[in-house]
């Protein structure tokens, strides 16, 4: 453990009671949106409960960070979040080029199966008349990660490796970050409800969350417990989606690769997830 992060021996410092005043939080807001017809393709009150909940993590990460953590702690917090100088320049490389190969894979496979493959997203196709699109499509790609990971790479992931490995932390921080999507399959316009109750893609959305823990994990720990590196990973999962859009095999493709990818991760770099 890092020695900038010391703690208080409050109870307040188990990774369980965070992850309930997350979950509380986040429940609230989308669960009023649900109770109310909210539509997050309108305008208005659905978009602000929408907000109000995906600021969840960030909310409590860091009002936990400042009731557990002493003052090098919380220093420790938000140079974490804004120093570049932590991630080496070879794990620049995994961060912005591993979930694009990732859908090269998943698209070339579908495409020698006879299937679609993948297509160029619509800001791709319109780089020539607007190429500024691409810039402000991963900022808007990174928000929801960065007000995500202030809490759960910049938080509780350090309490949960306080207690277990950091394989156990990844696959519990896994299983907690999926469930806490669960109330969006219920509001009207969300991307989750789009999905459907039941499908598929369902499934694959819950289930493809646990592994993905793994990979940003692994970052977190071979870029010295980075948040920035987390956020940056995270925002390429979502930037690359709207930048290569899959066929449905393809993306049922894409969603089984993340856990041949967390396995081989898991497989050579063992349950620390740290390069020997």
């Amino acid at each position: 453990m890092n020695a900038n992060t010391q703690t208080s021996n409050s109870k307040l410092a188990s990774p369980w009671v965070y992850f309930l005043a997350t979950f509380v939080w986040t429940w609230v807001f989308w669960g009023i949106a649900i109770a109310t017809g909210a539509n997050m393709e309108e305008a208005g009150t659905g978009i602000i409960l929408l907000v109000l909940g995906v600021i969840g993590p960030a909310v409590t990460g860091i009002t936990f960070t400042y009731l557990t953590r002493d003052k090098a702690g919380r220093r420790d917090y938000w140079q974490r979040i804004i120093s570049f100088k932590r991630i080496p320049a070879k794990w620049y490389l995994v961060i912005f080029l591993f979930v694009p190969v990732m859908h090269g894979i998943a698209a070339l496979i579908d495409d020698l199966a006879g299937g679609g493959g993948s297509t160029w997203g619509e800001v791709v196709t319109n780089a020539a008349k607007d190429p500024l699109a691409i810039i402000t499509l991963f900022m808007f790609a990174a928000l929801i990660p960065f007000l995500e990971e202030l809490g759960w790479r910049g938080y509780v992931l350090d309490r949960l490796l306080e207690r277990y490995n950091a394989l156990a932390s990844s696959l519990i921080l896994g299983t907690i970050w999926s469930l806490w999507h669960l109330p969006m399959f219920f509001i009207p316009g969300s991307y989750q409800a789009g999905l459907g109750i039941g499908t598929v893609a369902f499934w694959l959305f819950f289930l493809a969350i646990v592994p993905l823990s793994i990979p940003i994990t692994w970052l977190f720990n071979n870029t010295k417990r980075s948040t920035l590196a987390a956020i940056l990973f995270h925002a390429m999962v979502n930037f690359t989606g709207e930048l290569i859009l899959l066929s449905s095999r393809a993306d049922h493709i894409y969603n089984l690769l993340w856990f041949v990818a967390a396995f081989a991760i898991a497989a050579i770099w063992g349950k620390t997830l740290i390069k020997k």
